[in-house]
């Protein structure tokens, strides 16, 4: 498999520590979960998202949803099925799995809800009022000078 160099990124950025691992996870593809389940991410707003992932077949209980690091997991397990099932075809996959997405700085799930067999993860972007842009007043020096004088 090939490598990227990316130190010219690097020369003239500042905390950017994660890009390495994201590209490197991007060029390997995401050969863990064979496609499945499958899954849309949408822009909905100006900084708000939905990840909608289908899930046939699988109740609440039987669903997880955790962030850590910036890194959102989506786990299925379903629940034993003690009932002794017969079944002459079954099309309607229900192994667990595991899905993960890596999330912006700033991006936080807000919510979440299972509908017809869809589970859709909502997503807002909030960039601190510290973070956004800023005008910055110039003062003149001379001025300043002459009005102490």
């Amino acid at each position: 498999m090939n490598t990227i160099d990316l130190t010219p990124l690097y020369r003239n950025s500042v905390g950017f520590d994660r890009l390495a691992s994201l590209l490197d996870n991007a060029l390997r593809g995401d050969t863990g979960t064979g496609g499945y389940p499958p899954y849309n991410i949408e822009a909905t707003e100006e900084n708000q998202y939905t990840i909608t992932i289908a899930v046939a077949g699988f109740e609440e209980n039987e669903l997880d949803i955790q962030v850590e690091r910036s890194i959102l997991t989506v786990r299925g397990k379903k629940a034993e099925d003690d009932s002794n099932r017969k079944y002459l075809y079954q099309g309607i996959a229900a192994r667990a799995f595991e899905r993960k997405f890596n999330l912006a700085e700033h991006v936080e799930v807000t919510d979440a809800e299972l509908r017809n067999g869809l589970l859709n993860i909502y997503l807002v972007k909030e960039i601190p009022e510290a973070m956004k842009a800023r005008s910055i007043s110039i003062k003149n020096a001379d001025r300043a000078l002459e009005n102490k004088g």
